[in-house]
């Protein structure tokens, strides 16, 4: 099931206290084995469900449709199921400007799932948008934005990200579980990172040994994907090397940590 969502109140955020301890749980060390990381990630999901007082409507994946973003898509699935619990719910931000490859896939493999999906899409009208002439301005107008307004919208007071300490410079320090301020564009609400300490061959590894479905960019030369114009296939890239963002566009890159002050990821 799909949803479209508008401006309303925020949610009202857990105890601190659980979410707390999480952020402050040491991270693990790269080269750890997978199961040891994979230990840890059921650890936090298992967590939340179990001590933050929070019901699942409450929380939700932040899926992209991409590989890492599925792979926590699966853990909070399982995680679920084991404490018998739902809705599986997830916010996925369409600027409209995503392939359609990707766009696609996440659609059927949510509907595959049972996913209780809520579009976050700008309100800007794409064809006229001056489109990465100022990265700051497009993500904080095609991404950060709707995406405030969606966990408004759904009440969303957790959110699950797939993002990795190993994939860019700004995400290596940052805790399984972060308290993200409010911004202009986006509330108070508690950021949570469950497979922060995977590797990119961690996560190949995961999604072939499990069976796991993904989008057939990856076959294609992809390694990171985001919206059309601000990505490419990476050309001379071995896998699990430090490039995995290189077809990414790079000025937007060097601003990362811009982005997540005014709320992106």
């Amino acid at each position: 099931m799909t949803h479209d969502t508008k401006l309303t109140t925020a949610a009202p955020l857990p105890k601190p206290t659980v979410l707390e301890a999480l952020a402050a749980l040491p991270q693990l060390d790269a080269q750890a084995p997978l199961d040891f990381k994979l230990e840890r990630s059921r650890h936090i999901l298992d967590t939340l469900l179990a001590s933050t007082g929070l019901t699942p409507r409450q929380m939700a994946v932040a899926y992209t449709g991409g590989k890492d973003s599925g792979v926590v898509l699966h853990l909070w699935r399982v995680a679920l199921s084991g404490a018998g619990k739902g809705p599986l719910r997830a916010i996925s931000v369409d600027t409209g400007l995503k392939f359609p490859q990707v766009t696609a896939f996440r659609d059927k493999h949510c509907d595959d799932l049972g996913v209780e999906l809520t579009l976050a899409r700008p309100q800007a009208d794409i064809a006229t948008y001056p489109v990465g002439q100022d990265k700051l301005a497009c993500c904080g107008d095609l991404k950060i934005t709707p995406l405030g307004e969606a966990l408004r919208g759904t009440k969303t007071a957790v959110l699950l990200v797939g993002i990795r300490r190993d994939e860019h410079p700004s995400r290596a320090g940052r805790p399984y579980a972060e308290l993200r301020a409010q911004t202009a564009m986006t509330p108070e609400y508690w950021q949570v990172n469950p497979i922060l300490d995977w590797t990119e061959m961690d996560i190949w590894a995961f999604i072939t040994g499990q069976g796991l479905p993904y989008c057939e960019l990856y076959h294609q030369g992809y390694r990171s994907l985001s919206c059309m114009p601000c990505t490419k296939p990476c050309e001379g890239c071995v896998l699990g090397d430090a490039n995995e963002r290189q077809g990414r566009d790079q000025g937007k890159e060097q601003q990362m940590d811009a982005l997540k002050s005014l709320g992106y990821f």
